[in-house]
């Protein structure tokens, strides 16, 4: 070891308050960025393996290979594993509705394939012999054909023929284009039902049928080739496409940035690069400051260093070895701190995680070494960058400046002149504290930009997060009292009360209803109608303010009885007035924003198709109705004129046969365990082979599904804007305390003539406020411009339902934050001056 570098250790020793602070700072920029490289390579492999788990872990798919393809892919060293399904050929599925799926597609599974490849059974059992086959349950739902658990299916099975081509499950239909060649017939039993397989895609032309393998069937095989190493995958497949035709896995691979659509890694290492760049620049004010600190405690050194012979490269080596010592120590400290701290917070979010993405895949700490190195030498460059900057400019510093240690302070009496306002103001001791920030400002630019770091970055943090929290609360205001919910308008109402009546008795759920949502076209007379009501609905409904009569959309929600009478009970009316053949109704009208309401009751006249019926409804308006169900996408006109009706009138509507679309049939319920009474309700529909048009909601998981993305942001906002803050004071703490040290000598001649401890105190408290003001002045006005952009941004990426807020509580606290932090400070570092020998401070030349 130089000479130099021991110099250089006995100084790090000497002011071991700054080398400890520095230390903490590195130790948590170390932490900072090794949480964030963790959490990134933790969250892409639990993307990776839940889409493996969903879609199949293999890789490469060849649709059409035969067994000697096969056998050759299992060989090949850099394969981990191959499964191979028969293909058994196609067959026209009768009766078929949907015109781009019209055939069955049989498939031989052996062992390793239903081990391997992703599939869920519904109903039944799996198939044991190739005379047995399951089915998928969107056979049903997409293609229109009702077949159950016992029934038999006879088959004329062959291949797809395009002139001399065979077409495969990766084939669309064509028609016109190709023709259904049958080589065999086969008759099969089905014994279950399953959802679609995952290795069927949405635009393959059959649906696929599962059976065991057919000994009897040529040999065409679907190869899966799972590799060793995925990142070979285009290597690989570059190997085999002069001969064979293949499929990427672009559910898995696109996590590893493998596939054509790099936007999720992109996305994911552009938010970790953003992130880890500002706990760059946060670490870089921190060390920055405390190297430069240390090079204005040892620029006297220096100067006799150079006196004697010291070169400039000499003295920049110097500084930097303090900065390798210094990283040396904390980088290693932070990465163990930043991997258990992240695998806490991983611990917190996974129930949330699982709930938004994969339920059947744990979100778990994944150690990456390259991440870990990589940690290391981002922060040994932020150290390294840190450490040179002021080394540079001490190492250039005149020799006799370094030794009168004149390039710091300026004296000039044009630098420190206060105004005749300030000094009007201002006692002797606030003037010193103005006059002493004024002559060195750099200085103490350092620490307010600090401070305005970390006040914008906790109110820009807060935002987001309320904004984050208003949009999960008006999501929660639109959906009602309801936990699941099914709907369709393609239903005969006997078969929705059979399906009713079973999916009521499903387990944990406490509470079911139904109801039907009827649309009419309504003509009003314009003189019938108040002014209050076109003032408000005059736009939404397109009136021209000449015409004599207006056409409105008005709506019936027939609800259960009991549900009818609870409704008026809660309005306080009468169920004599508004119960029974001809008596009035109840009505809502809502607008975006507000209801809509009038004192007299409103009349709408119904009339049948052909003229010869009329129905007349007198309505009240209230500010209350039942449960809804969902609107669909375009389906609102922007505004609503409804009427609340018991089910047991609907007939006499129906009489009219006026709706101007179908009566939108529904059901509702309660549950204690939304998720499993989802999929129990689910397997009881796909069972039933539902051939209806439907959607089955869980409503609750939607709800809960904001709440966990709320609560995810939220918590890695608050500890990563914790972890900056904590950067900041260190910062602050390091600056201050130590600036405060290096005018020992000046705090010793004010006490020497006579300056008392109140006054001493006073001018330390005001340059506190000095401290504070600026930070408020820079750093509030820059945190109201980013929540507004926040908000800009939020609203452009669709949260048009919520209003502005203006982040008043978050500036509260970050005002009194800066000022406790500040004087916290101050008193530390004064205190201890205090009780200094006065003598022995004015006889040192430096600490």
């Amino acid at each position: 070891m130089n000479i130099f570098n021991k110099v250089t250790l006995q100084s790090m020793k000497k002011s071991r308050t700054r080398t400890i602070v520095t230390i903490i700072g590195v130790v948590l920029s170390a932490a900072m960025i090794t949480a964030v490289a963790t959490f990134a390579v933790s969250l892409q492999s639990y993307m990776i393996n839940g889409a493996a788990a969903k879609y199949g872990d293999w890789h490469i798919e060849i649709p059409e290979a035969d067994s000697s393809i096969a056998q050759k892919q299992a060989e090949d060293s850099r394969v981990a594993n191959v499964v191979a399904l028969q293909n058994i050929g196609y067959a026209t599925l009768e009766g078929g509705q949907n015109p781009d799926k019209p055939y069955l597609f049989v498939t031989g599974w052996n062992e390793e394939a239903l081990d391997a490849l992703p599939i869920k059974l519904l109903s039944g059992r799996l198939p044991e012999n190739s005379s047995e086959v399951v089915i998928p349950a969107h056979i049903a739902a997409n293609g229109g054909v009702k077949i159950l658990v016992g029934d038999t299916l006879t088959l004329s099975v062959g291949n797809r023929m395009s002139v001399d081509q065979k077409l495969s499950q990766h084939d669309s239909y064509c028609a016109g284009e190709e023709t259904l060649v049958p080589t065999t017939k086969k008759t099969y039993t089905v014994v279950g039902i399953c959802q679609r397989p995952a290795i069927e895609e949405y635009a393959a032309p059959g649906y696929t049928l599962i059976t065991t393998k057919d000994t009897a069937a040529s040999d065409s095989l679907t190869v899966f080739i799972t590799l060793k190493n995925p990142y070979q995958v285009h290597s690989y497949v570059d190997s085999i496409s002069d001969n064979n035709s293949y499929v990427l896995n672009d559910d898995v691979l696109r996590f590893m940035g493998l596939s054509g659509e790099k936007i999720l890694t992109v996305l994911l290492y552009s938010i970790g690069g953003i992130l880890i760049a500002l706990v760059m620049l946060g670490s870089v004010f921190l060390i920055y400051n405390s190297f430069d600190i240390s090079l204005n405690e040892r620029t006297h050194q220096f100067g006799i260093l150079m006196s004697v012979g010291a070169t400039e490269k000499q003295l920049r080596n110097s500084v930097l070895f303090e900065g390798l010592c210094i990283g040396i120590i904390g980088i290693p400290i932070g990465i163990l701190v930043g991997i258990p701290s992240i695998k806490l917070v991983l611990s917190l979010v996974a129930k949330n995680f699982a709930n938004v993405m994969y339920d059947n895949v744990s979100l778990t700490l994944v150690v990456s070494v390259p991440a870990l190195v990589a940690a290391a030498v981002i922060s040994m460059i932020t150290i390294l960058i840190s450490a040179y900057i002021p080394a540079k400019k001490a190492a250039s510093t005149p020799v006799m400046e370094c030794i009168r240690q004149t390039n710091e302070v300026k004296v000039e009496a044009k630098a420190i002149r206060t105004s005749k306002l300030a000094e009007r103001l201002y006692c002797l001791e606030e003037t010193l504290a103005l006059k002493n920030f004024k002559r060195n400002r750099r200085r103490y630019r350092s620490i307010i930009l600090s401070l305005t770091l970390s006040v914008v970055l906790f109110v820009s943090a807060s935002s987001f997060g309320t904004y984050l929290n208003k949009i999960a609360e008006n999501s929660s205001v639109v959906v009602e009292e309801y936990d699941i919910c099914f709907y369709t308008r393609d239903m005969e109402e006997s078969e929705l009360f059979q399906l009713y009546d079973e999916l009521k008795t499903v387990d944990s759920v406490t509470k079911s209803s139904y109801q039907a949502l009827s649309t009419y076209s309504c003509v009003l007379n314009v003189s019938d109608l108040s002014s209050h009501f076109f003032d408000e609905y005059g736009e939404p409904i397109g009136y021209d303010g000449a015409s004599e009569t207006v056409e409105v959309l008005l709506d019936i929600q027939f609800v259960e009885g009991s549900v009818y009478q609870n409704l008026l009970e809660g309005l306080g009316l009468s169920a004599e007035e508004y119960t029974g053949q001809d008596k009035k109704m109840i009505m809502a009208g809502i607008l975006p924003g507000n209801w809509y309401t009038q004192e007299q009751p409103m009349e709408f006249t119904l009339r049948s198709k052909t003229g010869d019926q009329t129905k007349t409804i007198r309505a009240t308006f209230v500010k209350d109705y039942p449960d809804l169900l969902p609107t669909e996408p375009g389906e609102w006109p922007g505004y609503t004129l409804m009427v609340m009706a018991p089910y047991e009138i609907k007939p006499q509507f129906d009489a009219l046969g006026a709706t101007v679309k179908p009566t939108k049939l529904g059901m509702t319920f309660k549950s204690e365990n939304p998720g499993q009474s989802t999929a129990e309700m689910q397997t009881m529909i796909d069972g039933a082979s539902i051939t209806a048009d439907y959607n089955l909601y869980n409503v609750y998981e939607m709800l809960e599904q904001n709440r966990n993305i709320t609560f995810i942001v939220n918590l890695f906002s608050v500890v990563f804007i914790t972890m900056i803050s904590l950067i900041a004071v260190a910062n602050v703490f390091n600056t201050i305390s130590t600036n405060i040290k290096l005018r020992r000598r000046e705090f010793a001649m004010l006490r020497s003539v006579g300056m008392s401890d109140r006054d001493f105190n006073k001018m330390m408290r005001f340059e506190c406020t000095l401290y504070g003001a600026r930070t408020m002045i820079l750093g509030l006005p820059l945190s109201g411009v980013l929540s507004c952009l926040i908000y800009k941004g939020m609203v452009v990426g669709g949260a048009d339902n919520i209003d502005f807020v203006f982040p008043w509580g978050s500036m509260a606290i970050s005002v009194f934050g800066v000022l406790f932090i500040v004087f916290i400070t101050m008193l530390y570092a004064t205190n201890k001056i205090k009780r200094e020998n006065i003598i022995d401070a004015l006889r040192d030349d430096i600490i």
